[in-house]
């Protein structure tokens, strides 16, 4: 299995990260996508970091990186952040930009800020022709978020053919089907295990299976049964079972699709080394 998004880098890890990673190398998770917002523009690098701290140890997921300002810290990103975001664009273990977005249900930025640093981290991901990774949350009983987000990808991504993932989805299918036009990959995480889920998983029910990724969005969004608790990546396979019972599908079907499709997407493994 492949954790398609995790903030490894959280402080809520920093007693127990070794055993935590273990934790997932033993529950069958070989990679993990470790986001790089840190604290805000001024931490974002230590995703990175993390990878190369982890690189070729046994018994630990292969981790890759993100690198991108959140739309919560948008007014925090001046000339230096985008600098330094173009300059983790560039390394290696980096495989995309992101999350970044609109989050209008908490608006700690405001969002004519949100949207500027949006268009100017999808400019700088189209200059090193990463894809990107789409933070969306609207206000309550709204969809003007994905509206907006879907608005600006359509003009302003759609000509860099590069694509990307809408992480933790939460919209509605026109959404998923719009993203999918654009190239996106749709993931799902441990908030459709959660009762009141039900618009998340009719809209999972529509998505291919060659068009999903499974993530855990750890440390937040604890699948059922450990709603509540501090999530890791061990419990993306909580996430397989409940896409596998909504698809009709076998939780290990999820596992090694969403893996081939990580894989492809990225360029990560050539296809036919990914086996069963």
């Amino acid at each position: 299995m492949i954790d398609s998004h995790a903030h490894l880098d959280s402080p809520r890890y920093d007693e127990d990260r070794d055993a935590l990673l273990a934790r997932a190398y033993d529950a069958g998770v070989r990679t993990i996508l470790s986001i790089g917002i840190g604290e805000g523009p001024g931490t974002m690098h230590q995703a990175v970091d993390l990878a190369r701290q982890y690189a070729g140890k046994p018994g630990v997921p292969k981790i890759y990186a993100s690198a991108g300002v959140h739309p919560h810290e948008a007014q925090q990103a001046g000339e230096a952040a985008y600098a330094k975001l173009d300059h983790l664009l560039q390394q290696p273990e980096v495989l995309a930009c992101g999350e970044i977005g609109l989050d209008y249900f908490y608006d700690h930025s405001p969002r004519d800020i949100q949207k500027a640093a949006f268009s100017r981290q999808m400019e700088i991901a189209a200059g090193r022709k990463k894809p990107i990774i789409i933070h969306c949350r609207p206000s309550e009983n709204s969809t003007n978020a994905w509206d907006d987000t879907l608005a600006i990808l359509e003009q302003q991504w759609r000509p860099s053919g590069l694509g990307g993932i809408l992480h933790c989805f939460t919209g509605e299918w026109n959404h998923a089907r719009r993203a999918m036009n654009l190239g996106f990959l749709i993931s799902f995480a441990g908030n459709v295990t959660f009762p009141k889920a039900q618009p998340i998983r009719d809209a999972l029910a529509q998505v291919p299976l060659d068009r999903m990724l499974i993530e855990t969005d750890a440390p937040f969004l604890a699948p059922v049964p450990n709603r509540g608790k501090r999530n890791e990546p061990a419990w993306v396979a909580q996430v397989a079972a409940k896409v596998g019972e909504v698809q009709g599908i076998a939780a290990e079907d999820v596992a090694f699709g969403t893996t081939k499709n990580f894989h492809r997407f990225f360029g990560t493994i050539p296809a036919q080394e990914i086996h069963s």
